[in-house]
């Protein structure tokens, strides 16, 4: 199902999304929003998760013991790439 939302542009926002149109970006004006809608709300999420985890790791940061942990494992790793 979908809701038709009506809403005002100015002039030069309704050239870009003709623009984006144009250039194949999206088919319509109305797909090109409805892009733009999930990639803000994409981003919007991601942040959220972010912050998130930056909150937990303030809570309780890692100990030396984790962090010496996480060095070797990267070492590791990066010395059985075949580079």
């Amino acid at each position: 199902m979908t809701t038709q939302v009506p809403t005002r542009f100015p002039d030069d926002e309704l050239r870009a999304l003709d623009q984006l149109v144009a250039d194949g970006v999206a088919h319509s004006r109305s797909e090109a929003i409805r892009l733009a809608v999930e990639r803000l709300a994409e981003a919007h999420r991601r942040d959220r998760i972010g912050r998130s985890i930056a909150e937990a790791y303030a809570e309780l940061p890692q100990t030396p013991e984790e962090n010496e942990l996480a060095l070797a494992s990267a070492i590791a790793m990066a010395e059985a790439e075949p580079w």
